[in-house]
């Protein structure tokens, strides 16, 4: 008996020549809509779908492939008498090869100005329906949903060289597919409806790059994106100089965009294992960045800078005296990126950064489970800070604590940041204890402590950070608030003059 490949695709790439190959190899060609135009158009013989069921293509193409005569030739087993024998008795033929791909939702979602009907048209029914049936039964039928693997079957096909184990991979890439389809449709209607935490979490990601290795060389990785675009996402980042980035390259500079995202003045962090190590705000990026790198000149060597202006040539030759991995920013002039590429190793990525996301979701998976939380985009209004000391800040010292506070929120726990002059200038971070997160930061600031501001991620659950900080010679602290020991802070902040304000909100970073 004649072979027979069923052929339906959005995606018509590579499919006439791949078509016409399976023709060359004697296997008889079914299809629908504007894959059948296409193939008969490009002369190749071709059956309609309709002909085989006897059954028109109904409710503008919702119902075409949904027949026994379809469904019948994909899941029935050749060595099983009993469903050959059914075949037989209804007149239904094998399908042998399924070539499928579906509706463009992805890209439906992605148009602008697009209509929710025009999405809930691009939900695919019977192209999934026809990729599961031929992909459980791979033993018998072998099912291409990737353009990419069209050669390497056709040639199998013709050589008659397709093993049951070649089947169960093109089984195994369908399950993906059509889970990955799903998920994002899922995706969809949940956000549709506003549900946070649905009763199932189903999330989506499409591989980016083999790394070399994960955090360290025993341990092997990739990076996944998201199968739906995030504007500001390093995914979409254009690379413009420098090798592959690594594991470990990939969570600092997410931190660091993280970070960046904060500030809408000309602005340059610089991040060290995933917490700012330097973070600076001026009127031009030259000065930013000689801010953040003045915060800490000693932690900055091997880092990484990301910044939200386009770095000039000025900025570019700052850049080029330090040892770098990667530098991120909107854009390069000519003249920076003559300087900076004449660095080998240093990885240039070109990236608008978008302020940060208002919603969202992160994810950290536990041994056997993930917990996920809508992401900390938690932010103050000056009007709504409550002042707990005698003293206010003044002006200048409310914008350094502001300043401070955006930046407090990316250190690791517990966390001390001390600014001055819209820089920082001492950070701790991932300490057991305060006390030891402020040891660190007003040790790193030496005599830049001197009339500098103090953030903390969380209240202070003694006095004890408050007179390291008026020891220190700080003058404004801003913090949550809200330990039942708050009063024996403010009480000491009173007795040397600082101005203490809380936010009423807390910043952990675990």
């Amino acid at each position: 008996m004649k072979k027979r490949a069923l052929i339906s695709v959005s995606n018509k790439e590579g499919i006439i020549e791949f078509a016409k190959g399976l023709h060359e190899a004697g296997v008889e060609t079914v299809s629908t809509g504007g894959t059948l135009q296409a193939l008969q158009e490009a002369g190749v013989p071709t059956i309609a779908v309709e002909q085989i069921t006897g059954f028109p293509e109904i409710l503008n193409g919702r119902v075409k492939t949904l027949h026994p005569f379809i469904h019948g030739g994909l899941l029935a087993k050749r060595d099983n008498e009993e469903h050959q024998n059914q075949l037989e008795e209804n007149e239904i033929s094998p399908i042998d090869y399924v070539i499928v791909n579906l509706y463009p939702f992805k890209q439906t979602l992605e148009k602008q100005g697009v209509t929710k009907e025009e999405i809930i048209e691009n939900i695919d029914i019977g192209g999934p329906t026809m990729l599961r049936s031929a992909a459980k039964n791979y033993k018998d039928v072998a099912v291409v949903v990737d353009p990419s693997d069209y050669n390497q079957v056709l040639q199998a096909i013709k050589q008659d060289t397709l093993t049951v184990d070649q089947r169960q991979q093109l089984a195994a890439k369908v399950f993906r597919h059509t889970a990955n389809y799903d998920a994002l449709i899922a995706r969809y209607f949940t956000e549709e409806t506003g549900e946070d935490f649905p009763e199932t979490y189903t999330i989506t990601y499409e591989k980016a790059q083999t790394l070399r290795y994960g955090e360290n060389p025993h341990q092997s990785a990739a990076f996944y994106k998201r199968s739906i675009p995030v504007k500001g996402s390093l995914a979409t980042a254009e690379q413009l100089h420098g090798k592959e980035l690594s594991y470990n390259n990939i969570q600092d500079a997410n931190a660091a965009l993280e970070i960046l995202a904060e500030y809408t003045e000309p602005a340059a962090v610089a991040v060290k294992h995933m917490n700012p190590c330097g973070i600076g705000v001026a009127h031009t990026i030259d000065t930013a960045f000689q801010r953040a790198y003045d915060a800490d000149p000693i932690s900055i060597f091997g880092g990484i800078v990301a910044c939200n202006q386009v770095i000039d040539q000025l900025t570019a030759e700052k850049l080029s005296k330090i040892f770098l991995e990667i530098v991120i920013a909107p854009g390069y002039t000519e003249e920076a990126l003559a300087l900076l590429t004449v660095k080998k190793n240093i990885r240039l990525l070109k990236l608008h950064v978008e302020p940060a996301e208002e919603v969202g979701h992160t994810f950290t998976s536990v041994n056997g489970g993930m917990l996920i939380q809508t992401k900390d985009n938690g932010r103050i209004n000056p009007d709504e800070l409550t002042i707990a000391t005698t003293r206010e800040p003044t002006e200048k010292e409310l914008a350094d604590l502001l300043f401070a506070w955006k930046a407090v929120k990316h250190v690791k726990s517990n966390a001390i940041v001390l600014a001055k002059e819209k820089r920082t200038v001492g950070v701790g971070a991932g300490q057991m204890n305060r006390i030891g997160a402020a040891s660190i930061a007003i040790e790193q600031a030496a005599e830049h402590a001197q009339g500098a501001v103090m953030a903390s991620d969380a209240f202070f659950p003694m006095p004890d950070t408050v007179e390291a900080a008026a020891k220190a010679g700080i003058t404004a602290i801003i913090q949550p608030g809200g330990s039942k020991r708050d009063q024996d802070s403010i009480d000491v902040c009173n007795e040397y003059g600082i101005a203490m304000v809380y936010t009423g909100m807390r910043h952990f970073k675990h």
